[in-house]
């Protein structure tokens, strides 16, 4: 896959169907993705918890992880793509959580 770049730039709060939730770094055109999934009854709902988070080694870290291993989803999706990470990915997604103070 052709690495994409996205710049992450906010956290936010996804809800599944099932009604279980995880935080997801991200930017407005990715939330705008997930609104458009909890409209189209792909997950539950989407809140943002931070906006403009500092863009620091751990989340530069994450963003070359999401550009080289998915694609932005265009607004034809049919499901919602959750970013599925690496436990050696997690630990840098809970780094970032702790660093902007959220879960």
């Amino acid at each position: 896959m052709e690495e994409q770049h996205e710049t992450l730039t906010l956290i936010e709060e996804i809800t599944r169907n099932d009604g279980s939730k995880y935080y997801e770094i991200g930017n407005m055109v990715q939330n705008g993705r997930a609104e458009l999934a909890a409209e189209r009854k792909f997950i539950k709902e989407v809140r943002i918890l931070e906006l403009n988070i500092p863009h620091s080694k751990n989340v530069i870290k994450y963003e070359h992880f999401i550009n080289t291993h998915y694609k932005m989803q265009d607004e034809s999706m049919d499901h919602w793509e959750e970013w599925r990470r690496p436990p050696e990915v997690d630990k840098i997604v809970q780094t970032i959580l702790k660093e902007n103070h959220v879960g």
